[in-house]
């Protein structure tokens, strides 16, 4: 209601402005008009997209994680380039981005890492970017300097806290602790606070070691089996759906979304939406609004 005042409050501005203009015939006037219908103009597309961000948990922050695909250091290597992709993103939106585990490679780049989002919307944003993303570059690991296609995947959760109920018991927990590993030198913990927990019934496993304290690190493993196992139930009701309608559900994970062309042309190309990048640098650098914006309009419109 705030938003609709704000416009409703600029709208009456400039209905005041434009019969001040006509009775003094005051055209300098005009451009402070033009002025006010335009920030009118940002707030109602402002509107109408947090309309698109309207499902049960699009308000919520978010948990990502990535995961390199087949091929080794080259495809761990564009697993970094896609955090730091979103890293960079968050940045943009003055998003604060928490690493709850990271696993390195063993050359360079990472196997697979889990971050936490947090900020307005971050889920509703982050869910356009879950799927396959596909890098076809000059391979800087490859003596030959040939081109590598890779691949890593990218899921997005919502961090639901305490919101839904999602019933986890002691009896279904292994817990594990273990040193924090890493490159070594004075910051590397030497005490057992890295945290990973087995949930048995599902075989879901996750690990934290970014923080210090044996606590901190169980709470944050907690969070994002949580947020894993209320997506497990989501995708079960899903199917479930699916079958009474007599459909098939596209739930968009494991299929590939986005293709990352570094050679022999460059282009960033959104598979699902059609949307076209030429400048990938500008992309790699977290400028991922363009196609997030299209999939959400898409996808509400198929919805």
């Amino acid at each position: 209601m705030e938003h609709w005042s704000k416009v409703l409050s600029q709208l009456d501005d400039a209905e005041t402005l434009l019969n001040m203009a006509k009775e003094e015939a005051d055209e300098s006037l005009y451009e402070e008009i033009q002025k006010e219908l335009s920030n009118v103009e940002k707030e109602l597309d402002q509107l109408e997209f947090e309309l698109m961000l309207s499902g049960e948990h699009d308000h919520n922050d978010a948990i990502l994680e990535i995961h390199s695909g087949a091929g080794g250091t080259e495809a761990q290597d564009w697993a970094q380039m896609l955090l730091r992709m979103y890293l960079r993103w968050c940045e943009k939106r003055d998003y604060k981005a928490e690493t709850v585990d990271m696993l390195q490679g063993e050359e360079a780049g990472i196997k697979s890492v889990t971050i936490l989002v947090k900020g307005e919307y971050s889920y509703g944003y982050l869910r356009a970017e879950a799927g396959i993303h596909r890098l076809v570059r000059l391979s800087p690991f490859d003596a030959n300097h040939r081109r590598h296609t890779s691949f890593a995947s990218v899921s997005v959760y919502p961090d639901i806290e305490d919101e839904v109920e999602i019933e986890i018991k002691d009896e279904d927990l292994r817990i594990d602790t273990y040193r924090s590993g890493g490159h070594g030198g004075q910051h590397v913990n030497v005490t057992d606070s890295a945290v990973r927990i087995t949930h048995l019934p599902t075989g879901i496993v996750v690990s934290c070691q970014n923080e210090r304290s044996q606590h901190k690190n169980r709470e944050l493993a907690m969070k994002v089996l949580r947020a894993r196992l209320y997506e497990m139930e989501m995708e079960k009701k899903a199917e479930e759906m699916a079958k009474i309608r007599g459909e098939m559900q596209d739930i968009a994970f494991g299929s590939q979304i986005r293709s990352y062309v570094f050679h022999p042309y460059r282009m960033v190309k959104d598979l699902r939406t059609g949307v076209e990048m030429g400048d990938v640098e500008r992309v790699m650098d977290g400028d991922l609004d363009e196609f997030i914006v299209a999939y959400l309009k898409s996808s509400k419109k198929s919805g």
